[in-house]
């Protein structure tokens, strides 16, 4: 059966993974809010009233992976996210895979599987994280845990570059490069049937903050973050688990 992908949401993310599913041979439809001059392009946007668009692929996999921007308070992230789910049941989609976040955990020190204790949901921002994880589940979806992103355009020596951070110098890194999460997302969709149904996806390095930020920034030429302590946390996501579909992690964080 020819294997189809719609991406909900073809950014920074999205669109190397569906440029990836096309290299495969995939039939694929990538959406932004505009549409954009990629011929894998599509609109999908939430006008207030419901949902604009010009997606027409049936049977599909479907990803999202509006970025966490969207995940604000004044944003519409939830309404575009069920209309979107209602939209790809209604094109007979084959499954949902949800770009959600390693925030979902609590903050408390201890290493994070896929049962760790989720964060009391005090902050907007994680409400709407384990609200969109549960209405995607609740759709038979699945859902990839994504650590802090680096890749091309994010690197850390760069957007740390001299900034004061509010988290201590002896905190543990937890984070993934996005080829590394391209190619987790890829797993999951090609060994649906077999995929649990949450996975987290962090490299399985966690060097201190301290190490890993003056490291980039020694790299980049630029001016290392100052930290608001320097007191022992150790709080790790473990990304171990995705391994039994046959992934690895390949990309240096």
């Amino acid at each position: 059966m020819h294997k189809k992908l719609v991406v909900a949401g073809a950014g920074w993310l999205g669109m190397p993974a569906a440029e990836a599913a096309a290299e495969q041979g995939w039939q694929v439809q990538a959406t932004r809010r505009q549409p954009h001059s990629s011929p894998l392009s599509r609109q999908l946007v939430h006008d207030g009233t419901g949902l604009v668009h010009n997606v027409s692929l049936q049977h599909a996999f479907w990803l999202c992976a509006m970025p966490p921007g969207a995940r604000r308070e004044d944003s519409n992230y939830l309404v575009t996210l069920e209309a979107t789910l209602a939209l790809a049941t209604e094109l007979q989609m084959q499954g949902f895979l949800l770009c959600s976040s390693t925030g979902v955990y609590a903050d408390a020190d201890g290493v994070y599987n896929e049962q760790g204790t989720l964060a009391a949901t005090d902050s907007q921002r994680q409400r709407i994280l384990q609200q969109a994880e549960q209405l995607v589940l609740s759709y038979g979806g699945k859902v990839l845990r994504l650590a802090g992103l680096v890749g091309p355009g994010r690197e850390p020596g760069q957007f740390i570059a001299g900034k004061a951070l509010r988290s201590s110098s002896q905190e543990r890194v937890n984070m993934v490069h996005r080829d590394d999460v391209v190619s987790a997302v890829m797993s999951v969709l090609t060994h649906w049937p077999q995929a649990r149904s949450v996975y987290n996806v962090c490299a399985p390095s966690h060097p201190f903050k301290q190490d890993y930020y003056q490291a980039h920034c020694a790299q980049a030429g630029t001016q290392p973050p100052s930290f608001a302590s320097d007191v022992s946390k150790a709080r790790i996501i473990d990304g171990a688990a995705i391994s039994e579909l046959g992934f690895s992690y390949q990309h240096a964080i």
